[in-house]
């Protein structure tokens, strides 16, 4: 009885940061050993964030260039799409890369 009553408390304050603290000292560690991974990891990352960006804009641009080919009106619209596919990108480079630093701490 006693061990489902504890399983169902809140960990204490202390102990979760303790944990925290225990988890952030593994991933310097782990990033001290990984120096010349980190480099290229690096790197890697910041392709995926860019090529997070450019994909929706080209294929709003894509969309907008063919809307305009078949109907031509007083609105362009590749340059709406165009906006419109840069903000998308912008906000799904800016949810990835905050999921992936959630993930670091």
């Amino acid at each position: 009885m006693k061990n489902n009553v504890m399983a169902n408390q809140k960990p204490k304050p202390q102990e979760h940061f303790e944990k925290s603290v225990d988890r952030k000292a593994d991933l310097k560690l782990r990033a001290q050993r990984e120096k010349n991974h980190s480099v290229w990891f690096g790197l890697g990352m910041f392709g995926l964030v860019g090529w997070a960006v450019v994909v929706p804009t080209l294929i709003g641009v894509a969309l907008g260039v063919w809307i305009d080919k078949h109907w031509p009106g007083p609105v362009s619209w590749t340059l709406n799409l165009l906006i419109i596919g840069l903000i998308a990108g912008c906000i799904n480079a800016w949810v990835w890369v905050k999921k992936e630093s959630n993930n670091d701490d």
